[in-house]
């Protein structure tokens, strides 16, 4: 197989157990018909803005996709992780939990009789996700706008990225995302700050485990 590389930037990353609220970047390396498969989620929750940007590549969806908005402000009372939760001081939200985790109900976690894309459909929840970042995965059976991929190529994983000065993803071959826009501008100042603030005010952020869980999914990959 060919020498790959999956580049991380703007991020310092310390090793942890899995944690979520987490913003995951997922990659199936060489998979059917020598294809990557990748995507963002945030069927996990979200706890930080990330980008996945695909170079060389050819063929299949090659496309950026991402989050790049700040989504812990904005998100609903019900999902919202303080940083007293999770070890830090007092007053600021950190995270975004899925609807799963919080409530812990078949119906947001797509188990049991909602186990099928037939009966496990987007929530009000879900949309909240996918209405900010509509490239993202925002529940399990979101592939049809989520997923993509590429053959032969290097990709950047950017934590925290700044805003793009366009709403379109670069390279977009995915027929069911190729319209749809990297981000949601309506979301992006909506209570907290814009993301190109975003890094200063979540740098604590990226010792937690998201960041973790997609360096460590990447490593199962290659080695």
């Amino acid at each position: 197989m060919p020498h790959r590389r999956l580049r991380l930037r703007e991020a310092r990353v310390r090793w942890s157990r899995r944690h979520t609220p987490a913003t995951l970047a997922e990659f199936t390396l060489n998979g059917a018909d020598g294809k990557d498969f990748y995507d963002v989620s945030l069927v996990d929750g979200y706890n930080l803005p990330m980008l996945v940007v695909p170079h060389g590549g050819s063929g299949g969806n090659c496309s950026t996709t991402g989050c790049v908005v700040d989504l812990n402000v904005a998100c609903p009372a019900e999902l919202k992780v303080a940083s007293s939760a999770v070890g830090g001081g007092a007053g600021s939200d950190v995270a975004c939990k899925s609807a799963c985790e919080a409530f812990q109900q078949p119906q947001y976690c797509c188990s049991g009789e909602y186990g099928n894309p037939n009966t496990c459909k987007p929530t009000s929840y879900s949309e909240f996700f996918k209405h900010a970042c509509p490239r993202a995965y925002s529940y399990a059976y979101d592939d049809g706008t989520s997923t993509f991929t590429c053959v032969s190529a290097d990709y950047d994983i950017t934590f925290c990225p700044s805003l793009p000065t366009s709403k379109k993803a670069s390279q977009s071959q995915n027929p069911q995302a190729a319209e749809l826009p990297l981000y949601n501008s309506t979301m992006v100042f909506l209570g907290g700050p814009d993301v190109s603030g975003a890094a200063a005010h979540m740098g604590s952020l990226l010792s937690m485990a998201v960041a973790v869980v997609a360096m460590w999914r990447l490593s199962e990959l290659m080695f």
